[in-house]
């Protein structure tokens, strides 16, 4: 259905319209009037640039990211929003990546080096010397109630090596890297060392990858030892003439290895880390006499940036939404400049982060602007460009999820909104069974968790998922723009509505 079109229908639902009362701000004459300008002439140009290749594909914390939220907010100033995050338009938040400097560990007069004879997870490990003159072998490393590898034997301050796995008869959960590390920082070990059959493929490894963490938000972690796994050939290093090829076999449990071997060893780990500060947008739109109560619209701006010289411009993934809170978000302006703003406050954030694990509404929610007690409701858009397989035959669709998980009310008002696009809503994804998992893979869930109702609205995925040919000329324009006039209208009627949003429901 084209645009032109649903424009005009929009005018057959002025008197019949129910779902909105006969106020001035609620008819579908005042809602109609700037929903208009949400369309392709408007959303095109914002996502050309967005997906441009001088936006360089958008990766938090690189330069395209900055440079994308630099245009963004451009653009929101000129709609006439006002900054959203205590008087900046920006809110930044912190991300770190570290940098493998040196990793060798030294047998004697032998270096073993980082990615080749030995590997740990950088981003668990901290930076360490440790010289020692004795390692101490503790069987597998496990300590349970009834099979404990560190009884009677003493590892507090100690280098202690390991067998991977475990012994025939055991649970395999013993053997699980958590648990082994538990029972080491238990004991008091200083270093874990655990010889394991696949480190012989570390030398086929990307060394530089290998070297890097890649970007993370920092969370709380548990002290304890680092976790070195080793070759066997560095095994056979360690111990020298008590080193058997059985070490490596789990259904051989008793083996006769000395507990303390005499050995120097020195253990250097060095990184560094560099911080990087990437941001979320907000804008706003103040409310008249609910303007403590705010209605949240969101997307993600950010996408997978250039991977081994090859741009990845996400025009759908999240460009398409991206865009799309734009023109709602001068709508919403336009509204208010013209006398007819909402009655509750209306804040559109573009978020960064999403790509990398919802970090960036993650860190919104555990750092809010706005108390998150008046916060009514978010919708969010990610992905509503473009036509997935399953709808090639009928292209007049979106995929609505979320929106009865919380409150009894959203999904009649969404509904009612349609009756104005007239999508069919496809809930397909709303089956608490959904194998995809979509209702908790974006930015609303952060908000849901939070008993925020949301709505997720969604084209589906498609082959240009995650891929280089998520391009702008793939772009259904007038599909997108009445896509968004959908969440236009549905934040329209809750924000103006004279009862915030009843939370009566609780699946999360």
């Amino acid at each position: 259905m084209k645009f032109i079109r649903v424009a005009a229908t929009c005018l057959l639902f002025c008197i019949s319209f129910t779902g909105f009362a006969q106020q001035d701000l609620r008819s579908v004459e005042v809602a109609g009037k700037y929903a208009a300008t949400i369309n392709p002439g408007t959303i095109r140009p914002w996502l050309e640039v967005l997906a441009s290749p001088q936006m360089e594909g958008r990766e938090t914390a690189t330069k395209g990211q900055a440079k994308a939220a630099s245009y963004i907010i451009t653009q929101l100033r000129e709609a006439g929003l006002k900054p959203g995050a205590a008087g900046n338009w920006e809110q930044f938040y912190e991300m770190y990546e570290d940098t493998l400097i040196e990793g060798v560990i030294r047998v004697r007069d032998t270096d073993y080096h980082f990615g080749e004879d030995f590997i740990t997870d950088l981003l668990e490990s901290k930076s360490e010397t440790i010289q020692t003159d004795q390692i101490v072998f503790a069987g597998y490393g496990i300590s349970t109630a009834s099979f404990n590898d560190y009884a009677n034997i003493d590892v507090k301050g100690k280098v202690v090596l390991i067998r991977e796995g475990v012994p025939g008869g055991l649970p395999r959960d013993y053997g699980i890297t958590y648990n082994k590390l538990a029972a080491a920082r238990a004991a008091g070990v200083r270093a874990l060392l655990v010889i394991s059959p696949h480190a012989r493929n570390y030398r086929l490894l990307n060394k530089n990858k290998l070297r890097h963490t890649g970007i993370y938000m920092p969370g709380a972690t548990a002290e304890g030892p680092n976790l070195y796994y080793i070759t066997p050939a560095m095994a056979a290093s360690l111990l020298g003439k008590a080193y058997n090829d059985s070490l490596l076999d789990s259904r051989k449990g008793h083996l006769r290895i000395p507990v303390h071997v005499r050995v120097p060893v020195q253990i250097t780990l060095d990184k560094k880390s560099n911080i990087y500060k990437p941001s979320n947008i907000v804008g706003m739109v103040e409310g008249s006499d609910k303007k403590d109560e705010y209605v949240f619209v969101t997307a993600h701006y950010d996408h997978l940036g250039v991977v081994d010289n090859v741009l990845y411009p996400g025009a759908d993934d999240d460009g398409s939404g991206t865009a799309a809170v734009m023109a709602i978000a001068s709508a919403f302006a336009k509204a208010k400049q013209e006398g007819k703003g909402p009655r509750r406050s209306v804040v559109f954030m573009l978020v960064s982060g999403e790509e990398k694990g919802l970090l960036g509404s993650g860190y919104y929610i555990n750092h809010p602007l706005y108390p998150l007690s008046a916060t009514v409701a978010d919708l969010n858009i990610d992905m509503i460009g473009r036509i997935d397989p399953a709808h090639e035959r009928d292209t007049n669709y979106i995929y609505i999820i979320g929106d009865d998980k919380l409150s009894s009310e959203l999904r009649p008002i969404n509904e009612e909104a349609n009756r104005i696009t007239q999508f069919k809503l496809d809930y397909k994804y709303n089956d608490p069974g959904d194998p995809e998992d979509f209702y908790r893979r974006s930015d609303h869930y952060k908000f849901a968790q939070q008993n925020i109702p949301v709505i997720f609205y969604f084209n589906g995925t498609h082959s240009d998922y995650h891929q280089p040919g998520d391009t702008v000329e793939k772009i259904e324009f007038e599909l997108l723009a009445r896509r968004a006039q959908l969440v236009y209208y549905t934040a329209w009627e809750i924000a103006n509505r004279d009862g915030r949003l009843k939370v009566d429901r609780s699946e999360k």
